[in-house]
């Protein structure tokens, strides 16, 4: 017994942990707010088709907030601290870009216009906020509690890691999505849009717009991705706030991702293999945490490592459009 009690508490004392007061959770939860009202009512009032150099743009502008907010952690709570929350942004974005290639799938399976897309993409990463917070307090409060469900999710991302490694042909079909399928029967659609409206009325009648067939999928398949990964965030940092603040930023810039990279599925050939990694290493680094805890350094440098050589790699193959296999992603369990 007090075997296992030692193990435990040198785990815990491998992560960082420090009291976080209501007040920084709430400046916090306001600063995301913010910077959510800003990008809806600000810089992207109107309907209109993001061109690649706006997008871009807007990709550099959160990639450069969410550093930014890193280097207030180093202010304080100190470098440990600082290293967790990058460590934890670069795996959340790295493995956001996948959600970028289903929503692709997504948007072109609805046929829902250009114009209209970052509106409905705004309050799917509203959503996807909540659903996060759910996944990512849920976790740390398991782990805290059951010091052993931390084989479990290493165990899971490993098999994760091996299913990314096999070539997959899965297609989407969101008309088989049980949660739209029972939506649809209870709430009265239309098939026509009406601009950047969920809801419009014709007739005299409330009608849900495909637009609202668009999110539910989206909202849905976050669910899917987000099982990946928390516990792979998990394993470079226990502390909530950490966890959430990182995901957070990472998730904030995943609609100017989308609208920079989802189009060019074919040019990242060996990004999949890369995630596949970083997933095992992780998973193994959760497996093996108590013998030897992996420092949160080491952890983000191989992370940056594995994924800049994923990249160069994939820039470096010249795919030939007309050889080459479609490699459209599918929704993987």
């Amino acid at each position: 017994m007090l075997q296992i009690v030692a193990a435990e508490s040198g785990s815990k004392a491998n992560f960082v942990d420090f009291d976080v007061p209501l007040w920084v959770w709430a400046a916090f939860t306001a600063l995301v707010a913010v910077l959510l009202l800003v990008d809806l009512l600000l810089v992207h009032r109107t309907a209109h088709v993001i061109t690649t150099r706006e997008a871009a743009i807007e990709s550099a502008v959160w990639i450069a907030i969410s550093l930014l907010f890193g280097l207030v952690i180093l202010a304080w709570q100190g470098g440990d601290a600082a290293g967790e929350y990058y460590a934890g942004y670069l795996i959340e974005k790295s493995l956001s870009i996948d959600n970028v290639f289903v929503w692709a799938l997504i948007m072109s399976y609805f046929a829902v216009p250009q114009a209209y897309q970052f509106r409905v993409l705004f309050w799917g990463i509203f959503g996807a906020l909540v659903l996060r917070a759910l996944f990512i307090f849920g976790g740390v409060a398991l782990i805290e509690q059951f010091e052993w469900i931390i084989y479990v999710f290493g165990a899971f991302l490993l098999y994760t890691a091996v299913k990314l490694l096999r070539p997959s042909h899965e297609e989407l079909h969101p008309e088989d999505n049980p949660l739209l399928k029972l939506v649809n029967r209870l709430v009265p659609s239309t098939t026509e849009y009406d601009g950047q409206n969920l809801f419009t009325v014709k007739n005299g009648k409330r009608l849900a717009t495909p637009l609202l067939a668009v999110l539910i999928v989206i909202e849905s398949s976050d669910v899917v991705f987000a099982v990946d990964s928390i516990p792979a965030i998990i394993a470079v940092s226990h502390e909530q706030f950490i966890v959430f603040s990182s995901n957070a930023f990472a998730i904030l810039g995943l609609r100017a991702l989308y609208f920079l990279l989802a189009d060019m599925r074919n040019r990242f050939a060996y990004l999949q293999q890369g995630l596949a990694v970083v997933l095992a290493f992780v998973g193994i680094k959760m497996l093996i945490s108590n013998l030897y805890h992996v420092p949160t350094f080491a952890s983000l440098l191989v992370i940056a490592l594995v994924l800049t050589l994923a990249i160069v790699a994939s820039i470096k193959k010249t795919p030939d459009p007309e050889t080459e296999p479609d490699s459209s992603p599918g929704l993987h369990d």
